[in-house]
Order: C-alpha cells, then structure tokens, then sequence
C-alpha cells in the first residue's frame, strides 16, 4: 500500500511515517517546514519527503492519505484530495487502527513532559527485556529514531491532547484507548483550537472516559487541574505521584540524585544526567506505569540511571570558548521556569542567558505574555525573537524581564557572540529550527576564539 502523509515532519507524523514503512508500506510526504532532527530521520529510513503542498504530489494517486493536523482547508493538497475523493484519515485514527489494535497501550498525556515521560517509559521497558514499540514526539537519547513497531506487546505512546484534523476536531488521545494512562499535569496551552482551560479540561475527561475499569490512571497528585478533572467522574483505579502513592527523596538539589518511594518505602535511587524537580516527577509516573505493565520497581529505578534524555529538552548542544550552549524545547511558561529553575541549581551563580522564539501558535496570539517575564526571571540576560509580523507583542516583557527584543536573527546572534563569557550557559528555547541559531551560535564562538 503507498501512503502519503500531508504534514509529515511534524514530531507525531514522521514518527507514524516510520510505523508505516516497518509495517511494509511505500511511504511519502510533504511537508512546508523541513528542519532535523525528523527530517533526518526521515532521510536515513528512506522516505521521500516534498517541498510544500503542491498536488503534483498525490499524483498518481496513493492507496491513502493521512492527513496532519496542520492542514486547513484552502491548503491546495487539501482541497486537491477532497476534490479527486481520495480515501484519507487523521494520523491518530492511522495509528489506532494499524498499530495500536491489540496490543497494551501505555499512553501519556498532559500539558507538559509527555515526550520525557514516553521516552523514560519505553528505556524502563525495553531495559527490562519488554521489546516495546513506540510513538514519541521527539528522539529520545537511548533509541536510534522516534518511533518504532517493536516485538512486544507494550506499545507506548505520547498521547497529545491537540486536535487530530481538519476533519476531526477531537483531541489525538481520544482515539488510544490505553490500558495504562498517565496524566502528567494540565495547563492551558493551544489557544488557537481551546477558548478556555476548561474546554482542555473537557478533553482530558473525554481520555478518562475510554479507560476501561481493568486498566490504571496514574496521576499528578499535586496537579489540582488534574484532580478536578478526575472528580468529574472516574471509573477506573488510580495511583497518583508527586503526593500519594509515588513520592521522591530528593538527595541533590538539582534533581541529579533521588530515591524512589512507594508508599513512603525506598524502593530505590536514581543518580543521573537529568535535571530539576520536573524531571523527578516524570520518572515517578514512568517508573509507575512500567510497573503496571509488569516491570519490577527496583529494574525500573535501575534502568532511570541510563536514561540519557530526549533530544532538545535541555540539549547541551556544545561548549566552545567556555561558553555552554543548550537547546530547549520550552515554548510555555510553565515549561520555561522549570527548565531555567533546574539549570540553576546546577550552575549556581554562573551567568545564565535565555534566548526565546514565541513560536507556538499559543504565544504568538500574546496570550502568556504577562506570564513570560515571570518565568524568566531566573536567567541573567533574556533575549527576545520579535519578528515583523509579532511587532509589539515582547516588547512589555523585554521591559519587564530588563531583556532586549530583536527582529532578525543574525543581528541577535551578533548581539549575543558579544556578550557572552567563559563560564556563561545559553538556553536558546524554541519549538522550530530558530534558524539554525544554535549552530550558529557556536561557529561564531569558535571563529572568535
């Protein structure tokens, strides 16, 4: 069968592009934004991959199309495929019927840590022999790719609570039916389908529905958006973590060392390269969703001190000239505080410079401007992308934050090279390419060394 996915460098949808071609099928796509690391991925697994939505490329027909949640209507490959009445379906619903069917689904779901989660998961299980398969919205450290069949029957999945499709309006983890859920936390995040918190809510109540009175709900005790959520009705068990069930002894204040309680009994320590108080919350819902699906808890705790992290969260991408460059998936402020907080406790005094890309469709609408000088307020030096068309929208954070605003990136990097000294840490946040700044930023500390 020949697929081709509209939208498939997204995180979700390369990662269905790989499922598919292990299961045998001609896989192609397109996709208007093309950066790595899914992009490469896609190359290495020999996919073809297009430029834009031109629909030249549903010619001649495929056997179906799926289609990301990044295409409208108005999209020419959109209207094109509905035109020529070509069979075609939402990525979630894809996976559902071709992956998941049958086998135990371990799915993670909340605003913030699903991909650090999933990817701590699917290392407890493969560590422990489970073979499992896996849908990642990032590459995890520990695996060669974001997504793979597996030979198991655990199949674990970053359940995301955006909307599936054009076509289908309800948000992706409806469609999993999972046998084990966790609920990390909840906030308010994608404004541009959500008026509300309680519309997100809502959704979130819609997942519990589908969980089968068999099956176990792990949750943030400490999350009372959660809470409230599950007193709206649930009838499946529930263990929660942080508070409940699952609790940690921090021993470092970095989140670098910890032990595992259940029930308030160690049931092991973790000693690591993750940080902050964050990370230790994801390790406690993965090491007890591993356990539900039958992995001891001391193997599990064991298999957290080789867990080496997902690419862009907190990635040390390089140190040149004394100065350490990270790359930094944080694109809301929730998640921006508790990355800055935790490199803080590992760096101590050391000056920390944050640089932010507003990429997501939440944060150029301006909806968490007044929560972002907040949440940066840890760092030393803030740095601000504004682009023409954001004109305005980071300027009252810049002020508040003592930051400074660029609408170009080159002159932000120039900016930047000057400032900075040995001993410096640069957190360049952002949910897309940001140009390649990166990169860039260490060429230039390089050449200027």
């Amino acid at each position: 069968m020949h697929i081709h996915i509209l939208g498939i460098c997204g995180t979700f949808m390369a990662g269905l592009a790989l499922l598919a071609r292990a299961q045998g099928h001609q896989v192609s796509g397109c996709d208007a934004q093309v950066y790595p690391p899914m992009s490469t991925q896609l190359a290495e697994a020999g996919i073809e991959v297009l430029q834009g939505y031109d629909p030249a490329h549903l010619q001649p027909a495929p056997d179906q199309v799926v289609v990301g949640n990044a295409m409208t209507r108005g999209n020419p490959a959109v209207e094109y495929l509905l035109d020529s009445g070509l069979p075609y379906t939402s990525g979630p619903q894809w996976l559902a019927e071709h992956i998941l069917l049958g086998r135990w689904v371990l799915a993670v779901a909340g605003t913030h840590g699903k991909t650090t989660v999933s990817a701590m998961l699917a290392h407890i299980l493969e560590q422990a022999g489970l073979q499992p398969g896996f849908l990642i919205g990032g590459l995890p450290q520990n695996f060669p790719v974001s997504a793979r069949l597996g030979t198991g029957e655990a199949f674990v999945v970053e359940a995301d609570e955006y909307d599936s499709a054009f076509f289908d309006k309800r948000a992706k983890f409806i469609h999993y039916r999972p046998r084990t859920l966790v609920l990390n936390n909840l906030d308010f995040d994608h404004a541009d389908i959500y008026p509300d918190l309680a519309a997100i809510q809502r959704q979130f109540h819609h997942l519990i529905r589908t969980v089968p009175r068999s099956a176990l709900i792990i949750s943030n005790g400490a999350d009372p958006q959660l809470e409230h959520t599950l007193a709206m009705g649930c009838w499946t068990p529930i263990q929660r973590f942080v508070s409940g069930d699952w609790t940690a002894s921090v021993a470092c204040a970095d989140g670098s060392a910890f032990n595992v309680c259940h029930h308030g009994q160690s049931a092991g320590r973790v000693e690591w390269c993750q940080l902050g108080q964050h990370n230790i919350a994801n390790a406690l819902a993965a090491v007890a969703a591993a356990r539900h699906a039958g992995v001891a808890v001391d193997h599990a705790v064991a298999a957290l001190n080789t867990f080496s992290g997902v690419r862009r969260r907190l990635e040390q991408r390089g140190t040149v000239a004394g100065v350490h460059v990270y790359d930094d998936f944080a694109h809301h402020p929730t998640a921006i505080a508790t990355t800055l907080h935790g490199l803080r406790a590992r760096v101590g005094t050391a000056r920390i410079i944050a640089v932010l890309e507003p990429r997501s469709n939440t944060m150029r609408r301006g909806v968490f401007t007044a929560q972002l000088a907040p949440a940066l307020q840890t760092a030393d030096q803030v740095l601000l992308y504004q682009p023409p068309e954001l004109a305005g929208l980071l300027e009252p954070v810049a002020t508040a934050s003592g930051g400074q605003c660029f609408c170009r990136v080159d002159e932000m990097l120039a900016a930047l090279t000057a400032q900075l000294r040995p001993g410096d840490h640069v957190v360049i946040m952002s949910n897309g390419g940001f140009e390649a700044l990166h990169e860039r930023l260490l060429q230039a500390l390089a050449h200027a060394d």
